[in-house]
C-alpha cells in the first residue's frame, strides 16, 4: 500500500516566492494598462481593431442606407462626406494594420523562440500611441470647430486632397484632427515595424537560420520593411500639410507656387503598397495553417520566401 503525504507548509516556508495574482477588477485593469508582454499587447491590438471595425461598419452602414435608393434625404449630403472620411480612415489606418501587427506581435516571438519582441517598453509604446491617434480622429466630433464650437468631423476624404485640405478650403480643427491622427498613428507603426525586424534579426533560436524561418515570419518580416520605406513619406507629407495649415508654408497651395500633385504622389506611395501590407500576411497564415492540417511539408519553401519578398519590392516599385 502506498501513503500519500501532502505538505502542509506555505510556499514561502517550502522556499518557494508567492505569486500574487489580480483579484480585483481595478488589479486586472492596471495589469492589462501598464503591460509589456507581447502576447497581451497582441491581444490589445486585435481587440482595439475590431472596435474601430465595428464603428467603420456603422459608418458604412449609414452611407449604404442613403445610397439604398436615389432621392434619399436620410444622411445630409456634408454629413456623408464626413462618413466617408471616417469609414475610410478607420478602416485603413485603424484597423487593417493595428490587426495585422496585432498578430504579429503575439505569434512571431512564439514562432522563432523568443520570449518576448527586442524592445518590450517600445512595444507597448506603440499599442498606446496607436490608440492616442484614434481617440484624435473620432475628438474631432467634438474639437472639430474648436472646443467651443458646435464640433464637426473633418470631410476631406481618407486620402485628404489638397488644395481641398488647405485652411482656405476646410476652415476649423477637422482636417487638422484628422492629419494628427493618421501621424501619430503612423510613429506607433513604425515603432513596432523597427520592433518585429530587431526581434527576427537577432531572437531567433539556435539554429533557426532564415531558410529555417516560418513563412509567416518571412511575410511579416517584408511587411516590416515595407512599413518602414512607406510610412516615414507620408509622415513628412503630413508635417506639410500642417506648415500649411497653420504656418503658410503654401507646399500644396498652387495659387502660391507649390503643388498638390506632390500630396497625392506622398500619399500614394503608401497607399498603393498598403494594399500588399494588408494581403502578404494573410498568405503568410495560409502557408501555415494548410501543412499543419494536411499533415504534409509545405511544398516550394524557397520559392515561396522568394515570392513573399519580390511581392514588397514589386510593390514598392508600382
Amino acid at each position: 500500500m502506498t501513503t500519500t503525504f501532502v505538505s502542509t507548509e506555505s510556499p514561502a516556508a517550502a522556499g518557494v516566492p508567492p505569486t500574487s495574482e489580480p483579484s480585483g477588477i481595478l488589479e486586472i485593469l492596471h495589469d492589462w494598462v501598464v503591460t509589456v508582454d507581447h502576447k497581451r499587447l497582441g491581444i490589445m491590438y486585435v481587440v482595439t481593431g475590431l472596435v474601430f471595425l465595428v464603428i467603420a461598419g456603422i459608418e458604412a452602414f449609414l452611407m449604404r442606407l442613403q445610397l439604398a435608393q436615389s432621392g434619399l434625404t436620410l444622411v445630409p449630403p456634408d454629413t456623408f462626406n464626413r462618413l466617408f472620411t471616417l469609414h475610410g480612415t478607420t478602416m485603413v489606418f485603424l484597423v487593417g494594420i493595428p490587426i495585422v501587427f496585432g498578430f504579429a506581435n503575439y505569434l512571431v516571438p512564439l514562432m522563432i523562440g523568443a520570449r518576448d519582441l527586442a524592445f518590450p517598453r517600445l512595444n507597448a509604446f506603440g499599442f498606446w500611441i496607436f490608440l492616442f491617434g484614434g481617440a484624435l480622429l473620432y475628438f474631432s466630433f467634438v474639437g472639430g470647430d474648436g472646443l467651443y464650437g458646435a464640433g464637426s468631423a473633418p470631410a476631406v476624404g481618407w486620402f485628404a486632397y489638397a488644395p481641398l485640405s488647405e485652411r482656405a478650403f476646410t476652415p476649423g480643427n477637422a482636417t487638422d484632427y484628422w492629419n494628427l491622427s493618421v501621424l501619430v498613428t503612423g510613429f506607433g507603426t513604425i515603432a513596432t515595424a523597427i520592433n518585429l525586424i530587431a526581434t527576427i534579426a537577432t531572437m531567433r533560436a539556435p539554429g533557426m537560420t532564415l531558410g529555417r524561418m516560418p513563412v509567416y515570419v518571412w511575410t511579416m518580416l517584408t511587411v516590416s520593411a515595407m512599413t518602414l520605406l512607406i510610412l516615414p513619406p507620408l509622415s513628412a507629407a503630413q508635417i506639410m500639410l500642417l506648415l500649411d495649415r497653420f504656418l503658410g508654408a503654401h507646399y500644396f497651395d498652387t495659387q502660391a507656387g507649390g503643388s498638390a500633385i506632390i500630396w497625392q504622389h506622398f500619399f500614394w506611395f503608401f497607399g498603393h503598397p498598403e494594399v500588399y501590407v494588408l494581403m502578404v500576411p494573410g498568405f503568410g497564415f495560409v502557408s501555415e495553417i494548410i501543412p499543419v492540417f494536411s499533415r504534409k511539408v509545405i511544398f516550394g519553401y524557397a520559392t515561396l520566401v522568394a515570392a513573399t519578398v519580390s511581392i514588397g519590392a514589386v510593390a514598392m516599385s508600382t
